[in-house]
């Protein structure tokens, strides 16, 4: 069964449903292009939000080294490996479905409009040979009823009596005439019904077919295109899967490799100080009247206690200001760090001197080869041009080698003196306020259960001036540089610290991580 056989008399239809087909074509390419639209601004949220919660900096490094942080940088990461993959269906689905789709409907909106256009021109043709038809007809029709008038007039008057010869012989000539003229007509009607009917059979069963078949294979070839459409809407998704789930079992690894007990470790290795408890304080009985040597001023002076809380107590903005101005720079031995933490600094300082030595020895292993092929190969190269960077390496591996027994003569230092370290320093702990009579032991005690220090957790540049009207708030100028205190909890505020101690409240939108 095909259009042409079956659907000869429908070219009104098959011009409706092909039409249909290439408009549900169109149709389904802004489908696509609308899911690409929303796969990108997908990818490009996704982007935005792993960029947001990426960490950056010596701090955020130093979180990093905990499983349970590096877990979730591992997410960040995997989420933004994850937005590529949405992107790339995007630009998939766009050039192999779109682009393609709307090619190839333009191609076939011309090939129609071409097939559709002969059969009209096919059609106007045949009404035009009809028209002729029924003119030979209408003539021959005419013709053929004045050749029975004159006749039947050329009867009636040699039939009368009356009538002169000559007459009769004129109306018999007319008659003749009308009747030869009739005849002709008769002959040029039936030659171009013929010719009508040949042209109408060759219509209907040869070029009407003909189109309205072609019609059809172009009404096939297009389904069989937009069918290949509507399964790349999925392979293109399918062929990502593999990457999209790697990046799923990425972020489920990443969950696994979270270790409680292994960041407690590592808290404990930064933070540890090294030094031991302090001791029992000793009973000092005043009430036996002993009078040490020195002087009357200090008798029966009470030996004050200094704090060993392992809680430190809040500071005020100013108090955290003026510490930060006076703070005194750190030795290059490490020694105002804890035992402990002065031992892994001193270590990691060896390790890095080691690498950059070995880093300068190859270096000048392989200046000395190279000396050595000039000398032999004068043509190669000249070996004075060596100098300059043999000397300069050379001086690089003194200084280095100085450095790494410096270091090391340290870090033995540190080992050896750890034990009385640690008793000097508990001593010193116990007995340096004793030098300080006037310092009151119970206001202390008051300051030692304030809440812990607050640090920023982050830093902010303002993109705005703020006036800062209403309780609570702080004002702060364009292009100042702020400490974050408290992120934005969804509220569209956050706490800010100002360098000159001002503390408040300012809308999130106003300033950038």
């Amino acid at each position: 069964m095909d259009w042409g056989t079956d659907l000869w008399d429908q070219y009104d239809g098959i011009d409706k449903h092909t039409q249909s087909g290439l408009d549900l074509v169109d149709r389904y390419v802004k489908f696509v292009r609308e899911r690409t639209e929303i796969e990108q601004n997908y990818a490009k949220q996704l982007r935005n939000l792993s960029k947001k919660y990426l960490k950056r900096g010596s701090k955020e490094e130093q979180e990093c080294g905990f499983t349970n942080h590096q877990s979730f940088q591992d997410i960040v990461n995997e989420l933004n490996d994850y937005a590529g993959q949405r992107e790339l269906i995007a630009e998939n689905m766009m050039t192999g479905i779109c682009v393609e789709l709307t090619k190839y409907l333009q191609d076939l909106k011309q090939e129609r409009k071409t097939y559709l256009a002969d059969a009209k021109k096919a059609q106007q043709n045949l009404e035009i040979s009809f028209k002729q038809l029924e003119n030979t007809k209408r003539r021959f029709a005419k013709e053929w009823g004045e050749a029975e008038k004159a006749t039947q007039q050329a009867e009636k008057i040699e039939n009368d009596t009356n009538a002169v010869k000559a007459d009769v012989e004129k109306v018999k000539q007319h008659a003749h005439v009308k009747t030869h003229t009739a005849e002709e007509c008769r002959n040029d009607y039936a030659a171009q019904l013929q010719k009508y009917n040949k042209e109408q059979n060759t219509f209907y069963y040869t070029e009407i077919p003909q189109l309205f078949n072609k019609l059809q294979d172009m009404d096939e070839r297009r389904i069989r295109c937009l069918a290949e459409g509507y399964s790349q809407f999925a392979e293109v998704e399918k062929k990502v899967l593999p990457i999209i789930t790697k990046c799923l079992d990425g972020i489920s690894m990443a969950g696994q490799n979270t270790n409680g007990k292994q960041d407690s470790l590592r808290f404990i290795e930064q933070h540890k100080s090294g030094f031991e408890r302090p001791a029992e304080v000793d009973f000092e009985d005043y009430s036996q009247g002993i009078k040490p040597a020195s002087s009357d001023a200090n008798l029966n002076q009470p030996k004050i206690r200094t704090k060993l809380w392992p809680f430190s107590h809040k500071k005020t903005k100013f108090q955290r200001i003026n510490a930060d101005k006076h703070m005194s720079p750190a030795a290059e031995d490490y020694s105002h760090l804890p035992p402990e933490q002065r031992k892994k600094r001193l270590q990691s300082k060896i390790d890095d001197i080691t690498k950059e030595l070995q880093k300068e020895l190859d270096q000048s292993e392989a200046l000395e080869k190279m000396r050595g092929v000039y000398e032999r190969n004068p043509q190669m190269g000249d070996p004075a041009s060596l100098e300059p960077q043999i000397t300069q390496t050379s001086q690089n591996v003194g200084r280095l080698r100085g450095q790494l027994t410096k270091y090391e003569s340290w870090l033995a230092e540190a080992f050896r003196g750890d034990d009385s370290t640690n008793t000097a320093v508990n001593n010193n702990q116990h007995c340096s306020m004793s030098a300080d009579p006037s310092q009151n032991i119970y206001s202390e005690f008051d300051e030692d259960f304030d809440e812990d220090v607050e640090t920023p957790i982050g830093k902010a540049t303002a993109l705005y001036t703020f006036q800062g009207s209403s309780q609570g708030t702080v004002s702060i100028t364009e292009g100042e540089q702020l400490s974050v205190m408290e992120s934005d909890k969804g509220d569209g505020w956050m706490r800010v610290l100002r360098a000159n101690g001002d503390e408040g409240y300012i809308p999130s939108s106003y300033v950038k991580f």
